[in-house]
């Protein structure tokens, strides 16, 4: 298992380095694990004055998987848009050809009391958000900023997405739906975007083929007020870019910290990339209080996903469960009576309950 590893930036690598610990017990266990690091991010341009340096694209594409932590920080803030940080991000996405994006939201039993939510609304909740993630309004073109002839400043963004584009991600929802509860609902915004019209149009083709999966469709405004008004109705979520990105965010504070959420971008061959949903939190990094769970999680996904191991995923998801059966608990899922501890703290935990 070749495994590129790229910290990023701000408590990227405080987090990657726990869920390294991780790889390690698991290496040390005799699983055959190849890791090597390299920069990307704020760290990339600091390094070679680029977000993705050469170097780090051409080891992420000899790799079987990748673990990213966070990319971004203040500092970079005034860059030219093609050196900033998420630049580097959205780069790599689309040199590995990442198009499905996986999100799970799963409420830990022992985590319900730290949503913002009612108990009775997410206890059990487990939902799947998968975001397509090479097309839509963060890719397409033309873009800018321009000068009308009348001398007022335009910005503009084009939202576009190809027929192949939403078969791809529609049949990989559809076949996740299958491995659950045989329910997916697209969202859209089809009352208003062509794109989004055409978005259902196809998703509608693609169902006929999976006739045991109940498809349903929901204008994403509504889907964003059904999230927290009554949660679990939900099973896989299959939707955009940009609403994707918007709607996993919010499902995340279902679950009771975005600290706890992982992810999988996946391309045609199950090869991934794998991180936290949450950012770089500049403003908590090297205080050794983020939470590294999100990230020891996608470690998990990437042996479900890329390497096929459920059995270790498995391992590692009920380690987790463990540690905070245990009370242990990071400042963002912090409650009266549960012991806080730090980011190293929560890794060295994870690891003994492995």
């Amino acid at each position: 298992m070749k495994i590129a590893v790229l910290p990023g930036d701000g408590i990227g690598p405080e987090i990657v380095a726990q869920a390294a610990k991780v790889l390690e017990t698991l290496r040390r266990d005799g699983l055959k694990i190849e890791m090597e690091y390299a920069h990307i991010g704020g760290a990339g341009y600091d390094a070679a004055g680029d977000p993705l340096p050469d170097a780090t694209l051409e080891l992420a594409q000899a790799s079987d998987a990748v673990l990213l932590g966070a990319v971004g920080g203040y500092q970079y803030d005034t860059l030219a848009r093609p050196l900033r940080p998420e630049q580097g991000l959205l780069r790599i996405r689309k040199g590995l050809s990442l198009f499905a994006n996986l999100r799970p939201a799963l409420v830990y039993p022992e985590l319900v009391n730290a949503s913002s939510l009612k108990p009775e609304l997410v206890s059990g909740l487990d939902i799947m958000i998968l975001r397509e993630l090479t097309g839509d309004i963060y890719f397409g073109q033309p873009r800018g900023i321009r000068t009308l002839d009348n001398g007022e400043r335009q910005g503009f963004d084009t939202m576009l997405y190809s027929e192949s584009e939403i078969h791809r991600v529609a049949h990989v929802g559809f076949q996740i739906a299958m491995k659950r509860n045989k329910k997916l609902c697209s969202v859209d915004k089809a009352n208003v975007l062509d794109t989004s019209m055409f978005w259902r149009e196809i998703v509608t083709d693609v169902a006929k083929e999976y006739p045991a999966v109940a498809l349903s469709h929901m204008y994403v405004d509504n889907a964003a007020m059904q999230l927290v008004r009554a949660p679990k109705q939900f099973d896989v979520i299959l939707t955009g870019n940009i609403f994707g990105d918007i709607l996993s965010d919010e499902a995340s504070m279902l679950t009771g910290s975005i600290g706890m959420l992982p992810s999988a971008s996946l391309d045609a061959n199950n090869k991934g990339l794998y991180e936290p949903c949450h950012g770089s939190a500049p403003d908590i990094a090297g205080k050794d209080i983020a939470n590294p769970l999100a990230t020891i999680l996608s470690v998990a996904m990437m042996m479900r996903y890329t390497f096929a191991r459920e059995d270790i995923a498995q391992r590692i998801e009920t380690a987790v469960r463990k540690t905070l059966q245990q009370g242990l608990r990071t400042a963002d899922i912090a409650e009266a009576g549960k012991q806080k501890i730090g980011t190293a703290a929560m890794g060295d935990a994870v690891v003994a309950a492995l």
